[in-house]
């Protein structure tokens, strides 16, 4: 696949995570997949997984602990087999009640004209901080951090 489709594979994948079709999003990853976030302690969903069902399981605890506000990718970047999305996202963690945001660095690559591999690169610090029970410091206005997955 050429920079341009496996960009445009990227773009299919946010869509589907926008409207909140994660089995159309599934249908867009490798069998094999490796999936990364930086893992916080006390944030579930964070860490590593391998396999489409091990991301399925990421999106359904993910979508567990935390609402969406905002979630927009803004720009990207291929080149070769790589894709590089750069974006933002506002999120509401639900056992706390905190909000915090983050841009948010998700580097892809793709095999086959499926997506092989996903990390994201974000402010776990502020996550951290929000997902902490209120009277552990995290505040209604916890900031920055967002850990959404990486395909919206």
């Amino acid at each position: 696949m050429n920079e341009q489709a496996n960009i445009g594979l990227l773009k299919q994948a946010y869509d589907a995570y926008d409207k909140g079709d994660i089995q159309r999003l599934i249908g867009l990853l490798a069998q094999d997949i490796e999936w990364e976030l930086p893992e916080v302690e006390g944030i579930p969903f964070t860490g590593k997984r391998r396999g489409v069902d091990q991301v399925a399981d990421f999106f359904r605890v993910m979508a567990e602990c935390q609402e969406p506000r905002e979630f927009r990718p803004d720009q990207f970047i291929g080149q070769g087999d790589q894709v590089i999305v750069l974006g933002h996202g506002t999120f509401t963690v639900k056992a706390t009640g905190a909000e915090f945001s983050s841009d948010w660095c998700h580097v892809f690559r793709v095999a086959g004209g499926k997506i092989a591999s996903f990390k994201e690169y974000d402010d776990t610090y502020r996550a951290a901080q929000a997902y902490r029970p209120q009277g552990a410091g995290a505040g209604a206005t916890a900031g920055k951090g967002a850990t959404r997955p990486a395909v919206h």
